[in-house]
């Protein structure tokens, strides 16, 4: 993190003074360089499941940040694929990035995951690593967000890694992470949400359930499996279905 091509300490602390948006504008131009961007083997991971699943029509990326996850729609997608993040800087840095020679047409937009400016137009959304930046009250109307610019029948998905064992070395390090965080936004304004253990598992499939999707939950390979059997990392999808309470805020966000 602290190496010639990444943040310095003193950059770091400045970003993390600051709200989430403007944080992530300071950071983005050193962002790729960072271990907070998802590690190339999970997208590729990802991106080799939808292509079995595959061809998609339009993609949409969610909370974009840089562009890696839009380079995974433009291995699927045929139509068009968009990326949406809230940071002008993350965007700038996402427009720079080349793209494939004859994939399809990538546009580029400002909004907030809370309120998506779009009607239901994708076949296909995905996100990777933005969760944490959710709290989990607001994870009911995210999902009834997505659903509500998907196409019936379209797609929701993104990978979870399984948490590190309790008492582990990366246990005590999020557990530590997510306590300078409450402590900092308990003392400092405006508050920076970024939380690695606030998405479990086990409270998002019901939300998703209940904002009107069917969830599935896949394992990629390659990652192996935990002593307890488990995959270490999965993908979930989440299809649309008709009907639901999502359609309700679907009509609100797009009427």
């Amino acid at each position: 993190m602290f190496s010639p091509e990444g943040p310095s300490l003193r950059e770091l602390a400045v970003q993390a003074l600051s709200s989430v948006e403007r944080g992530y504008d300071l950071l983005a131009p050193k962002f790729d360089h960072t271990p907070f961007r998802t590690p190339d083997s999970v997208l590729d991971a990802v991106a080799a499941a939808l292509e079995r699943k595959g061809p998609f029509g339009t993609g949409l990326d969610l909370c974009c940040g840089t562009g890696a996850g839009i380079d995974v729609l433009t291995r699927v997608c045929r139509r068009a694929v968009v990326g949406l993040d809230f940071s002008a800087g993350m965007l700038t840095v996402a427009r720079e990035r080349t793209r494939p020679a004859g994939g399809p047409p990538v546009s580029h937009v400002r909004a907030d995951a809370r309120a998506l400016p779009f009607a239901p137009a994708f076949d296909l959304a995905v996100s990777f690593g933005a969760f944490g930046h959710f709290l989990p009250r607001e994870l009911p109307g995210l999902f009834a967000q997505v659903h509500s610019v998907l196409r019936p029948g379209g797609a929701f998905v993104f990978p979870v890694v399984a948490p590190p064992r309790p008492g582990s070395r990366a246990y005590w390090m999020l557990l530590g992470f997510d306590a300078v965080m409450r402590v900092r936004n308990a003392v400092w304004r405006p508050p920076f949400v970024m939380y690695y253990r606030a998405f479990r598992l086990g409270e998002v499939r019901p939300e998703l359930e209940r904002a009107g999707f069917s969830v599935t939950l896949e394992p990629l390979p390659g990652f192996g499996r935990r002593p307890d059997g488990s995959p270490r990392v999965r993908m979930i999808v989440a299809r649309r279905l008709e009907g639901g309470p999502a359609q309700t805020a679907a009509g609100s966000v797009n009427s």
